[in-house]
């Protein structure tokens, strides 16, 4: 898993990040969705994009200067954290952690 960030130069405020599921930890998956505080942790409002050499990915655009909780969710039922975040803390309805990405 990857995340790339680019900062803006039109928008200094912004801040574009890219998520990335490689082939191997999306473990077969026809589907990966993120959900995380910028979406108000919508389980179908961001899918990924599956590419040819099994990876998924997408790019969102998030306010610099921020720190955002974040899990993609496999085909609908398996949920799992990006392996390369910025950070971990525990989910406050769960016994498991989020990811983070700081911006």
């Amino acid at each position: 898993m990857a995340l790339k960030k680019s900062y803006s130069k039109k928008d200094p405020t912004k801040c574009k990040v890219t998520f990335t599921v490689e082939a191997e930890a999306a473990h077969g998956a026809e589907s990966i969705t993120i959900a995380g505080d910028f979406n108000s942790w919508s389980s179908i409002q961001n899918p990924l994009k599956k590419k040819k050499d099994g990876s998924f990915s997408i790019e969102i655009e998030l306010e610099k200067g921020k720190e955002y909780q974040f899990r993609y969710l496999l085909d609908g039922k398996h949920w799992e954290n990006d392996w390369a975040a910025d950070k971990y803390i525990p989910a406050p309805f769960s016994h498991t952690d989020n990811s983070v990405v700081i911006c």
